[in-house]
């Protein structure tokens, strides 16, 4: 059995501080469409559960100190409200993730990655959408031309972060996904 060394804390950190850069990037870019989907996805893929909600919850933070300080997100009982909203939403898309990764621990890769990405983008928008039911604020912004932008930019940041992350593991600076460096082992 090949023994399993631990990932040098450096190596986690600088992985954290990539994605929360990313976040704030995208954050600037596109306000109130950040990719949460996408940093849930990554997150759950790359990292252990406490560790990955952890993270969702610090690229959540960063999103809403530079929405506040930056872009100047109104001071209003409701934008503070939508940003709690959006915080618990980006942390149950990132159970989600993590349940599909979860339930298959070894081989397919992509297919995960892919499944893992359309659950916690199902759980992003659904929540989003039972929210505004039952908060009264509306579903025009459910419309299929937005919902299709919102997914469009997911899918964008998500390939985006997958592909960082690789290049970061071949160069030897992220850790593999436990199902990849376990089927290298064997192969």
């Amino acid at each position: 059995m090949a023994e399993h060394s631990p990932t040098p804390a450096w190596r986690n950190r600088l992985w954290i501080a990539l994605l929360v850069l990313a976040s704030v990037v995208f954050s600037l870019g596109f306000a109130c469409a950040v990719p949460l989907a996408a940093f849930a996805t990554i997150a759950a893929l790359t990292f252990s559960r406490r560790d990955a909600l952890l993270l969702v919850g610090g690229v959540w933070l960063a999103n809403q100190i530079a929405g506040f300080t930056i872009l100047h997100y109104p001071l209003l009982p409701s934008t503070f409200a939508w940003g709690a909203a959006l915080g618990a939403v980006a942390l149950a898309s990132t159970l989600a993730a993590l349940c599909v990764k979860d339930r298959f621990p070894q081989g397919g890769g992509g297919a995960i990655a892919a499944a893992a990405f359309l659950a916690a983008f199902a759980v992003y928008e659904g929540s989003l959408f039972a929210i505004s039911l039952a908060f009264g604020s509306g579903v025009s912004n459910f419309a299929p031309s937005i919902v299709r932008r919102i997914l469009a930019i997911n899918v964008a940041a998500f390939a985006a972060l997958f592909l960082i992350h690789r290049l970061g593991a071949v160069a030897g600076i992220a850790k593999e996904p436990p199902d990849l460096a376990a089927r290298q082992r064997r192969v």
